[in-house]
């Protein structure tokens, strides 16, 4: 990955902080934010599982449970009594988050509830872990930081959705701008939260 603020802080690694770039902590997030409004029960719970399969009996689906190894076939030993092993019940739950993903980047939901009507949202920004980093080489005055993001949800879900991290890099680069001139400083990241 190249370009923008990524390359400014150089090694960020180098010397011992621990974080990940803003790209897979845009991606992190908003799995985090569609899992929240996910079934709440464990696909390990037969009310887990029966939602999940009650979700995907659609064609598409029923072709995302068979990309992930599970048969007509087998749901139907299931349907008779059969029970199904942990890697099963994963794949399950894996498929489940799939679609659902592809659901809500496809209806839009994701998007309008980003975009929060013009207004966008609130992103906190947690500074790389610096505590394993000797005092010579740490980066002086890293804190906390929060910045209002607007016009970028579109972009940003529809990347997301694509696994598109190249993408997520140049919004992450467009977000922090707003900071200051020590914007380079929060390519990598501890971690973001959204306020969704």
């Amino acid at each position: 990955m190249s370009g923008g603020a990524t390359d400014l802080w150089g090694q960020w690694q180098k010397h011992g902080a621990q974080g990940l770039s803003g790209a897979q902590a845009l991606a992190a997030e908003l799995d985090r934010i569609t899992r929240e409004g996910a079934i709440a029960s464990p696909v390990t719970t037969n009310r887990g599982l029966s939602a999940r399969l009650r979700y995907l009996n659609t064609r598409p689906g029923r072709h995302v449970l068979a990309q992930h190894g599970i048969s007509t076939r087998l749901l139907r030993s299931w349907q008779r009594g059969a029970h199904p092993s942990r890697p099963k019940l994963e794949a399950v739950d894996r498929a489940y988050q799939e679609r659902r993903k592809d659901n809500l980047v496809r209806s839009g939901a994701l998007k309008r509830l980003l975009d929060n009507e013009g207004r966008g949202r609130r992103i906190e920004i947690y500074p790389v872990d610096q505590t394993t980093v000797p005092e010579q080489y740490r980066r002086p005055n890293l804190s906390e930081r929060s910045v209002q993001a607007r016009y970028v949800w579109d972009d940003m879900v529809d990347a997301w959705g694509k696994g598109d991290t190249g993408t997520l890099d140049e919004i992450w680069d467009d977000i922090i701008t707003d900071l200051d001139s020590d914007y380079a400083a929060y390519a990598y990241v501890g971690a973001i939260g959204i306020g969704a």
